[in-house]
């Protein structure tokens, strides 16, 4: 299991790290196209393989409740927007996905969709309003909606599902679906290209703390509590859900905090970047040991019917 993990995400990664060190801004010419046309087909093939139910609602539910609930709290703890940001919103799409693919059955696929989809709108559109203080406005809320790639993966899926030929298209789209995962991966990889070399300040190891260890493990809590209520998730969702709580802190908060105007003007923002790069360089390579540890910890806790592949 783990070894599959490794050989799946590792040469991914390092592939993107060369050709970032190579060509550094080849990472910004990829990455629109990618977005705008790749995230979605590859969500549309993974969804169709993995199906959507009951329980990816809940799930989608309880990643909301989680990200928000967790920004929420943090700000009493963690000084700055960034930090906040780090500890609780992952790398859900090019890492956890990959990690579900790679750790769990095939069929788990569709809950990590979900979490990736409602973590993903939240931090583009209520995250940075929330830690902003500004008012949360509907109209740019829907608008971020329908622009997101994962929304228009799954109205895709979700339209294809309703034909006849779902299953083989869901056949013929599953390796195209994960390439697009992979090269997603060796973007990630370009990102970080720059992040090497910057150290950790003291302060940061309790935000990887917190995302790495703290956030899937209340995940875990939760999830077990709810076998207790009419809310219970199978076995593969609950491993699903806690996997991606565990993936390491997203690329988007170093995005935001790159893209932040404070960050050029406040004195306590000034650090933000800087931050948020060694916040997604280590939790990258801390996760690489920590999500297959976490995977065997949910095996011998929730436990699944069958191994992973396809």
């Amino acid at each position: 299991m783990t070894l599959t993990f490794l050989l799946e995400l590792v040469p991914a990664l390092l592939l993107g790290l060369a050709l970032g060190r190579r060509w550094p801004g080849l990472s910004q010419r990829l990455a629109p196209p990618l977005v705008q046309w790749g995230v979605p087909f590859s969500l549309m093939g993974l969804l169709l393989r993995s199906g959507l139910n009951r329980s990816s609602a809940l799930v989608a539910l309880l990643a909301l409740l989680a990200v928000a609930g967790g920004l929420l709290l943090l700000r009493r703890w963690l000084p700055q927007p960034v930090e906040q940001m780090g500890a609780v919103v992952g790398n859900t799409a090019y890492f956890g996905i990959p990690a579900v693919l790679a750790l769990l059955p095939a069929q788990a696929v569709g809950y990590a969709i979900s979490y990736d989809l409602v973590a993903t709108l939240f931090t583009w559109s209520l995250g940075p309003l929330l830690l902003a203080g500004q008012p949360l406005r509907l109209r740019p809320l829907l608008e971020e909606l329908i622009a997101s790639p994962a929304s228009r993966g799954a109205l895709g899926a979700a339209l294809l599902l309703l034909t006849p030929w779902h299953q083989a298209l869901a056949s013929w789209l599953w390796w195209p679906a994960r390439a697009v995962v992979l090269l997603s991966l060796t973007l990630v990889g370009m990102r970080l290209a720059a992040a090497p070399g910057r150290g950790l300040p003291r302060r940061l190891w309790l935000v990887l703390a917190i995302k790495l260890l703290l956030f899937p493990l209340l995940l875990l809590a939760l999830v077990r509590l709810l076998l207790l209520t009419p809310l219970a998730l199978p076995p593969l969702a609950q491993a699903a859900l806690v996997l991606q709580a565990a993936a390491p802190t997203a690329v988007s908060v170093l995005l935001l905090a790159e893209a932040s105007p404070g960050s050029a003007r406040a004195p306590e923002l000034r650090e933000g970047p800087a931050a948020a790069a060694a916040l997604v360089f280590w939790s990258t390579a801390l996760a690489l040991v920590s999500v297959p540890l976490w995977a065997q910890l949910l095996h011998w806790c929730v436990g699944w019917p069958v191994g992973p592949g396809v």
